[in-house]
């Protein structure tokens, strides 16, 4: 195995486009040395990211978003109050994904491209309208979240490519998101159901809204009839169970020893409930 660092992600992006056999990058770890350690991968060339400036960096962009380093940790994001304060659905996301220690290391961009359909801190990014910006061997592009998963272990990433930032738009006034999930155990388990929800409020009416869901199909879902259902709402009941009724629609789900299809779809609607009113309130200022 070929251990290398790079100074940019430009060369990261060449060294990956010349290798001949299986390649991996390293930002926190917890996935790639995991799967190294129990064998079931065993890269010809590891690419370690940590030594490329910024990579470790949260920071304000021009419009008043945020630009996130792939090494970013899940504990360095819930210390960051002031993003914390824009969107604290996308932190509590990240924040569940393995224990204190694993929190250490994680990071948003390598949950991500695990493709893992049941990944926690994925749907908040879907719902809050993030992007990644991809460095290639010959050029560079920004995609939507969404767009990245492909289905279980599976990335739109081209050869040679890797994720170099993740950005999330300007939070605005008015606004507040949530992630919620199920899982059979208080702690350190795979979400059997996750839902997202972003909005954005005029007065007591939700003027735009995005709902996102995990593992219940291939992907993570962006549900357009769930956000539909609420927009020019005031998330009164009969809004809150068109929403449910929404979640549920969209759902395909699998049946595993963890949860069945029924269990699952019924899920998704309550957990789209519950998150809504947790984001509705968080946009009222509450």
């Amino acid at each position: 195995m070929q251990y290398h660092t790079p100074a940019s992600f430009e060369e990261a992006a060449a060294l990956a486009a010349g290798a001949k056999g299986t390649t991996r990058f390293l930002a926190g770890g917890t996935d790639v040395l995991v799967q190294l350690r129990a064998g079931m991968v065993i890269p010809d060339d590891l690419i370690d990211l940590k030594r490329i400036p910024g990579v470790s960096d949260i920071t304000r962009t021009d419009d008043g978003g945020w630009r996130i380093g792939v090494a970013v940790s899940g504990a360095q994001l819930g210390a960051h109050a002031e993003l914390v304060a824009d969107w604290p659905g996308v932190v509590e996301g990240m924040e569940l994904v393995g224990s204190t220690q694993v929190q250490g290391r994680a990071t948003l961009t390598g949950n991500l491209c695990n493709g893992s359909p049941a990944a926690d801190s994925v749907p908040g990014l879907v719902a809050a309208c993030a992007s990644v910006e991809i460095t290639g061997p010959d050029s560079s592009r920004t995609v939507a979240v969404q767009d990245v998963p492909q289905g279980p272990g599976k990335t739109c990433l081209k050869p040679g490519e890797v994720i170099s930032a993740l950005i999330l738009p300007p939070r605005g006034k008015n606004a507040g998101d949530a992630y919620l999930r199920f899982i059979p155990r208080t702690e350190m388990d795979i979400a059997v159901v996750g839902c997202a929800v972003s909005l954005r409020l005029d007065g007591d009416t939700i003027k735009e809204a995005r709902v996102s869901l995990g593992a219940v199909a291939p992907t993570v879902l962006l549900v357009d009839a769930a956000s539909e259902a609420i927009t020019g709402t005031t998330l009164d009941d009969a809004a809150l169970d068109a929403l449910a009724a929404a979640a549920s629609a969209a759902c395909n789900p699998i049946d595993d020893k963890r949860g069945t299809v029924a269990f699952r779809t019924e899920v998704a609607g309550v957990l789209a409930k519950r998150a809504a009113k947790i984001a509705y309130t968080r946009a009222k200022g509450a």
